[in-house]
């Protein structure tokens, strides 16, 4: 049983590099952003990969070539703490639905495994009303689900949370997927994936047995940070240091003093928020970068802020910090920074998919094959 995928939503195919290390072939793929294309084509040169670049609603199923699997990391920005909250809805994370239409057309040549992926956020907008509807969705289309979470953490210096459903076309339901949740190791679900399922138990179900992922990284962050020379222009002025830190709390801004007074040289991350209609510098001291995000729906970049020995310094992030945040250190960067930013600020992290592909869909293509095999002799 060859491991082909369709790649909706594919962005700058990072989801592609983590599936080809477990040996899975992307035969087609599709997003809307020609900027995320280019960067996909610079990644993949010798690509002879069909992408259509087009609006998910305008995709004809007849153009969606049969495969054993879809991907669908569909937009989160709706459905983030970064974004509008418009949910499901919202004119980004609505395009959900364009996939499904496209789902639902293929009719006798959906594909057997479907895997999505997007914030936490999907679970509770709107009450949970959006994610029962994805869920419902999938079932009526004969699809049974399981969904779970893991935080690139686990791999990464980056604290990175997500939500993944994988829906397979005709599988048996578990009988009590409420008690399946509960022996799930902790670092596959959180509070609110959990009190949905118990809520929503009549839903067609289909729990996996999924390992616990390697532990959660300590640290890290300032392993991966490019040592940038003293005068490198990306340095920031003493000035705007000095008002990044007048932006922060009184909770943050003694953390910064107290690390610039210390006897070694530290590294953190800041994000600019907007807390109470003002513009906040939040401080992490950990060595874990926060979340990355693209640039926009109230997102910043993050920012690199260094200190010890009586001085501090801060700079943004850079494309190639972003890169290796992801997963994706050796990825050609040969495009303007904002763009970069924007491209992997929508990614999936790469050895998360590896992880999910090894511990979690080989293992159901290998009973898939089995299965196959055993009807085909009867």
């Amino acid at each position: 049983m060859k491991k082909t995928f369709a790649e909706f939503f594919a962005g700058i195919g990072l989801m592609r590099l983590g599936l080809e290390q477990q040996g899975w072939h992307g035969v087609w793929a599709n997003d809307i952003d020609p900027k995320k294309v280019e960067m996909y084509y610079a990644a993949f040169e010798n690509c002879h990969i069909d992408y259509a670049v087009k609006d998910v609603y305008h995709v004809r199923p007849t153009e969606v070539p049969t495969t054993l699997m879809a991907t669908a990391s569909f937009p989160c920005t709706d459905l983030s703490l970064a974004g509008n909250r418009a949910g499901m809805k919202g004119a980004q994370s609505s395009a959900f639905w364009g996939f499904l239409k496209v789902l639902t057309e293929m009719d006798g040549r959906r594909p057997p495994i479907v895997l999505l992926e997007n914030v936490p956020g999907l679970i509770t907008s709107h009450g949970g009303k959006d994610f029962f509807k994805v869920i419902e969705a999938l079932n009526d289309l004969h699809y049974a689900c399981d969904a779970f979470a893991l935080d690139a953490l686990h791999f990464l210096p980056q604290s990175r949370q997500r939500v993944f459903v994988l829906a397979m076309r005709d599988a048996p339901t578990t009988p009590d997927p409420i008690s399946f949740l509960r022996e799930r190791h902790t670092d596959l679900k959180n509070k609110h994936l959990t009190e949905f399922i118990e809520a929503y138990p009549h839903l067609r179900w289909s729990m996996r047995d999924v390992p616990p992922p390697p532990a959660k990284m300590t640290g890290g962050l300032s392993a991966v940070l490019e040592r940038l020379p003293a005068h490198d222009p990306r340095w920031w002025s003493s000035e705007r240091v000095e008002y990044l830190v007048s932006q922060m709390s009184q909770l943050h801004r003694p953390l910064a003093d107290e690390v610039t007074n210390g006897p070694r040289v530290q590294y953190g991350t800041v994000y600019r928020r907007v807390r109470d209609g003002q513009s906040r510098a939040e401080l992490r001291l950990d060595d874990i970068a926060g979340c990355l995000r693209t640039p926009r729906g109230g997102s910043s970049r993050q920012i690199v802020f260094t200190a010890g020995r009586g001085r501090r310094k801060a700079r943004f992030m850079t494309p190639r910090e972003y890169a290796i945040l992801m997963g994706a250190p050796g990825y050609p960067i040969n495009v303007p920074p904002n763009q970069a930013y924007f491209g992997f600020g929508d990614a999936v992290a790469v050895p998360v998919i590896n992880w999910v592909a090894e511990h979690v869909l080989n293992p159901l293509v290998r009973e898939m094959t089995v299965e196959a095999g055993i009807a085909a002799t009867n």
